[in-house]
């Protein structure tokens, strides 16, 4: 190329004028849902019925009690069946390995309102086998049985993500710790789950979440949980406003463990962020 020759220089496009289209689309979301819940406010205000409120809230305060009690149980005991779960999942053994995977492909490819049929309905046919082992005086009671459905289904969930998280710390730190000279469950303990947990805390959020808004299903077989009373108080009052606070109980109580779930991450990743 001679001197004289223009080199020609590439410009950059001008900016685009106006709002993209993602812009559009979410500022037209969020007034959705502003509109949305002026509308729920003025309708509390327009039908608010303080006799209503006076009579059903205790009954609230009590379901309330019963759906974390539900769900707390629940999650705890999943956890304690999540983990022989996760180990077989993760296990060389083509037996406990098949197992396994029976498991949590049945109880995450089932509707969990099945399941809890399943055990209510279907353990409850069975009633004079369960008396002769002596374990009718736990399943004759709709709570029990909401619990021990809740439990196997959040285990299924809650293997898959302790063996996610798992997996995702690098190989070269279980070598590393076996040239240490740590043992496997050691290195488990100490290296491999600390690091685990910090990736499993957000999917484990997501599933108490997932749990807490579930927890209405048991309201189908006559335990009187948040959503049962509900539908108590609307079948007594016929007022819609039954509903409308429920479901702002949930919304409340989702965005507490929502806010939650983010403090503790913050917490526990500090040192990530220096």
């Amino acid at each position: 190329m001679s001197v004289s020759q223009t080199i020609a220089v590439e410009r950059p496009p001008p900016p685009a004028r106006g709002w993209p289209p993602a812009r559009i689309v979410g500022y037209a979301l969020v007034g959705f849902w502003i509109v949305f819940g002026i509308g729920i406010v003025a309708y509390l205000v327009y039908a608010w019925n303080g006799e209503f409120f006076a009579k059903y809230a205790p009954a609230y305060l009590q379901g309330l009690g019963t759906t974390l009690a539900l769900v707390i149980i629940s999650m705890v005991v999943g956890a304690i069946f999540s983990l022989p779960v996760t180990y077989g999942r993760m296990s060389r053994n083509r037996l406990l390995s098949g197992l396994a995977y029976c498991y949590v492909y049945f109880f995450r490819g089932t509707p969990l309102l099945v399941q809890v049929y399943l055990v209510y309905y279907g353990l409850g046919s069975f009633r004079v086998q369960l008396q002769s082992v002596g374990l009718w005086w736990f399943f004759r009671d709709a709570f029990n049985c909401g619990v021990f459905a809740f439990a196997l289904n959040t285990a299924a969930y809650q293997a898959e993500i302790l063996r996610g998280a798992i997996e995702s710390v690098p190989r070269g730190q279980w070598e590393g710790a076996a040239s240490l000279g740590l043992h496997k469950l050691q290195t488990l303990r100490k290296i491999i789950l600390p690091q685990a947990l910090i990736v499993a805390l957000r999917p484990y959020g997501n599933e108490l979440v997932l749990m807490i808004k579930a927890s209405a299903i048991v309201a189908i077989i006559t335990v009187y949980d948040l959503m049962g009373n509900a539908k108590l108080a609307y079948a007594k009052s016929f007022d819609f406003q039954a509903y409308v606070w429920v479901a702002i109980v949930y919304l409340v109580m989702v965005e507490i463990l929502r806010h939650g779930v983010e403090w503790i991450e913050r917490r526990i990743t500090i040192h990530l962020k220096r």
